[in-house]
């Protein structure tokens, strides 16, 4: 009994540390059951079939990698019986062979060349591949998110959806160009070396197997704590990327308000939080790491302690002949058969943060759009600009109605201008026609025809809109016309700004269209951003005109201008205008006024004057306020 101490011991330790994890396993559980709703728990099989749907279009090179992996895989197989064999070639003093050992070394390095050249060849394949299968997924997440209504968008915030498109992708790379070929690769080891160490000797190999439980209980009890670290860490950095995308473009107002310090602790807490946890990843990560390199270390010390006992007394253990032959090539089969194991163990950290970005991102992929094309859409290739709503119930929160029960008509290059108080629903009307959002209850025509009827794309295509917070995109002031349209000429790109009075300060700067526009334009004045939508709106030619506060903050002169373009655009097509100013909108052939959701009066400028309502209280107000102003 004494002399198996040794092993018993060993034995004890595991057991010990084996004990420990379950307990852990189990507290986990426990916890994990009382998070109901606070995290969402995709299978891992879910998460791997829908990952190797991006790599089906690629099977034939996988296919490549899988020939070429068979031929690296010889050489673990056969090298610790090479190296054995040479060992014993040294070991014959009277017959030793100089050239025959030569000869064995040359073979040994001949076949370590050709798995160098296979693993070289093998990893040039899987990144190319890797990186196609990452730009298709990036491609994907980016279109789904473009086809998100507003309201969704407007509930995700933007650091999150870069994220997504971004970080996320980045970390799932590492599946298709490492983990799942060495997963299957060290499979084929692993069952390759069994075969071989049976062969050579059973007894030794049932022992090495003794092991393989313990390895598997710690591979599966890690992979629960790994997913839920790799949760928290991918959390973390997209609440520290959302904070970042809002705070650095709002830094001007913080540096207005001497807000630095409140805003670097919120930054700093959100920071810890993030290094906190990475801690709990690393720690996770570093207990696994030992406990596979414990086992492995503690089958090579019963291999040695059985095996070279029964070699030093000359005697077989358990009907098996222990040679030195045999050491030596389970002494390197044991680190061939472990050495996958610990592979695994180090690339376990990778595969799980795969499996959490890829849940972020499956989680985008699975929100279906709110506003989304019927099956029968048809698509339109020219609108005349007629519009009608018709009895239009509509509520961005369930029975909080925005519009109700809202009845107009608009004409043909008709200009209509809506007013009211804000919230009123003026901006929800331009919004709906456009399909921003789809309407509760009604109906609403465009030509006649329902806009649910009419395909998203070929509905907007037919609107300009031009909005009080003009967005202008990094570039220069070409492509902000332009948006990357294809087939229109400088001349034209000109002409609009001149129909417009863009030219006026555009052919005043250094480089005219190809003058630099910064971040959201902000080397530009408001009207200027202004007056470069209005170029932007003409040169792709609208049927449909859309003025949301288009005015509302302005200099007096820039005003002057846009007051200009607006009567050239009024000959385009249809114009539906917003205005807080009614001084703007006196020439409109139609003047809506609404007052929560409903539409109170409606007429020329004349007409509601005439009927001393609503309208002309307001217009009065405002006719006396610029009077005092003035004097």
């Amino acid at each position: 009994m004494r002399e198996y101490l040794p092993i018993l011991i060993a034995g004890a330790i595991i057991g010990v540390f084996t004990a420990l994890f379950l307990v852990a396993y189990a507290i986990l559980k426990r916890h994990k059951e009382d998070m109901t709703d606070r995290e969402r728990n995709m299978s891992d099989k879910e998460i791997v079939t829908r990952l190797l749907a991006y790599a089906r279009p690629y099977w034939k090179r996988f296919v490549a990698v899988f020939f070429v992996m068979l031929l690296s895989i010889v050489y673990d197989l056969i090298s610790p019986l090479l190296l054995a064999h040479i060992q014993d070639v040294i070991k014959q003093e009277p017959t030793f062979d100089l050239r025959y050992l030569f000869g064995v070394v040359a073979f040994y390095a001949g076949v370590l060349a050709v798995s160098l050249i296979c693993t070289y060849v093998q990893a040039m394949i899987l990144q190319k591949t890797g990186q196609k299968i990452l730009s298709q997924i990036r491609l994907d997440v980016f279109t789904h998110v473009e086809k998100l209504s507003h309201e969704q968008l407007n509930n995700i915030p933007v650091g999150k959806l870069v994220t997504r498109v971004t970080n996320d992708p980045n970390a799932i790379s590492f599946m298709f160009t490492n983990i799942l070929v060495t997963l299957l690769k060290n499979s084929m080891v692993v069952v390759g070396i069994l075969v071989v160490m049976l062969a050579v000797n059973y007894v030794l190999t049932l022992m090495v197997l003794c092991f393989v439980p313990f390895v598997v209980l710690f591979t599966v009890i890690f992979r629960q704590f790994s997913r839920r670290v790799h949760r928290q860490v991918s959390n973390a950095t997209t609440d520290i990327n959302t904070y970042l995308s809002e705070n650095l473009s709002g830094i001007k107002i913080t540096q207005i308000f001497n807000q630095e310090e409140q805003k670097m602790q919120d930054f700093v807490t959100r920071s810890r939080k993030l290094r906190k946890a990475k801690y709990n990843r690393m720690y996770v990560f570093g207990v696994f790491r030992p406990m596979v390199y414990m086992l492995f270390i503690s089958s090579q010390m019963c291999l040695f302690y059985f095996g070279a006992k029964g070699y030093i007394q000359d005697t077989s253990f358990l009907g098996q002949t222990i040679t030195s032959y045999t050491l030596v090539a389970f002494y390197g089969y044991i680190s061939r058969f472990f050495n996958p194991i610990q592979t695994l163990a180090e690339q376990f950290d990778m595969l799980q943060r795969s499996f959490a970005s890829a849940e972020k991102i499956f989680t985008i992929l699975d929100m279906v759009p709110q506003v989304v094309d019927e099956e029968d859409a048809m698509e339109l290739d020219e609108i005349k600009g007629e519009i009608e709503f018709k009895d239009v119930w509509f509520a961005y929160k369930p029975g909080e109605w925005v519009l109700q029960g809202v009845s107009f008509h608009v004409a043909p290059k008709q200009t209509v201008a809506f007013v009211g108080s804000t919230g009123s629903g003026k901006t929800t009307i331009l919004s709906l026609i456009c399909r921003n959002y789809d309407i509760q209850k009604g109906q609403i025509l465009i030509d006649g025809i329902d806009i649910k009827k009419i395909k998203i794309a070929s509905l907007r295509k037919h609107f300009g809109q031009m909005l009080q917070d003009v967005f202008l995109f990094s570039g220069d002031i070409r492509s902000n016309i332009l948006l990357r349209s294809e087939g229109i000429s400088d001349e034209e790109v000109w002409e609009a700004c001149r129909y417009v009075n863009a030219d006026s300060f555009i052919g005043k700067l250094e480089n005219g269209l190809d003058e630099v526009v910064r971040e959201r334009g902000n080397n530009f004045s408001a009207g200027q951003r202004q007056l470069l939508s209005f170029a932007r709106t003409i040169i792709h030619k609208p049927a449909v005109m859309i003025l949301d506060e288009a005015t509302a903050n302005i200099d007096t002169e820039t005003e002057v201008l846009i007051q200009d373009s607006l009567e050239k655009m009024k000959n385009i097509g249809t114009m539906l205008v917003v205005a807080h100013r009614l001084s703007t909108i006196q020439h409109a052939d139609n003047i809506i006024l609404l007052s929560k959701g409903k539409i109170l009066e409606q007429g020329t400028h004349q007409e509601l004057l005439h009927l001393k309502g609503r309208y002309h209280h307001l217009y009065t107000l405002q006719y006396n306020k610029q009077q005092l102003q003035n004097s």
